[in-house]
Formats: C-alpha cells, sequence, structure tokens
C-alpha cells in the first residue's frame, strides 16, 4: 500500500525533506501563499503547531503560485516572509505545483487516494496524513486552522 512516506519534497532551504522524515506524526499538509486573502491563516496554522507539536504534529506549508499568482516569491522570499511576518517555525517545502498535470507526486497520490477533494482549489487546501502514513481528511481553504472540526480532527489522529 502506498502511503504519503513514499514521497518527498525539497524543503525550501534546498535540502531534503521526504515524508519518512514524519514518520509516526500527524502532519497537516497545506498549500500556502504569501499574497492571498487567506495569508493570514500563517498565524493559526503557526499556533497550531505550537499547540500540538509536542503531541506529534507536523504542519507543512507546501508554497504554490498556481492560483491566481498569489505566490511569486523565490523560496528564499518566501521563508523570509513567513518568519518575519508571522514567526512561522514549521517546515516549508520549496515551491512546487499542487495540481494538475505538473502537481507534486504527493499532491497526485493524495488525489488517487480520496478523489476530487484532495485536489487544491486555492490557497490554503489542508490535508492531513495519520501516524500511518494514510490520508484521513481534507478541509477546504475557508476551513480555518482554529476551526473546531479540523482540531477535532488533528486531536483524534494524534490518540490513534
Amino acid at each position: 500500500m502506498t502511503t504519503a512516506y513514499d514521497y518527498a519534497f525539497t524543503a525550501i532551504d534546498g535540502s531534503a525533506l521526504p515524508m519518512t522524515t514524519f514518520r509516526d506524526k500527524v502532519v497537516l499538509v497545506v498549500n500556502v501563499a504569501s499574497k492571498c486573502g487567506l495569508t493570514p491563516q500563517y498565524d493559526g496554522l503557526e499556533q497550531l503547531y505550537k499547540d500540538y507539536r509536542d503531541q506529534g504534529l507536523v504542519v507543512l506549508g507546501v508554497p504554490s503560485n498556481q492560483f491566481m499568482g498569489q505566490e511569486p516569491g523565490t523560496n528564499e522570499e518566501i521563508a523570509e516572509f513567513c518568519r518575519t511576518t508571522f514567526g512561522v517555525d514549521f517546515p516549508m517545502t520549496s515551491k512546487v505545483d499542487v495540481k494538475g498535470e505538473d502537481a507534486h507526486p504527493f499532491y497526485k497520490w493524495a488525489v488517487a487516494e480520496v478523489g476530487e477533494p484532495a485536489e487544491p482549489v486555492w490557497n490554503f487546501h489542508k490535508l492531513l496524513v495519520g501516524k500511518d502514513g494514510s490520508l484521513i481528511n481534507v478541509f477546504g481553504p475557508r476551513t480555518v486552522p482554529e476551526d473546531a472540526e479540523l482540531k477535532a480532527a488533528v486531536e483524534d489522529a494524534l490518540k490513534a
């Protein structure tokens, strides 16, 4: 069975970032953008990460410029923006495509696993990966990190 652990990203600093880095953790994978109306969600994502990381949650930011060019910067510019504007401490990947023919293989896998709901329709689409590497939930862009349903799903996954 294929799991999230079969995939790897490149970290925003250019280093290797295999998903196996997060084995036995719960990972909230979020495609992000710096110039989007939803960009303030970075605050909530960082708070979620701080609140649950000691219990095993990882928030993984995946910059993508596929939605109206709202992530135009270089990896360095994106990292600096996230650090200085929102104090982002969670891991970030290098900029990738998250939908379509050139989508990162992780995103193609997610769509193959659960269908259309897994394909991002906008920035800040969220995919929740369980400790076993399976895709266990999908949240749309307008579901904020503080959302009770999202938090409950994270807490359930952490207990599993």
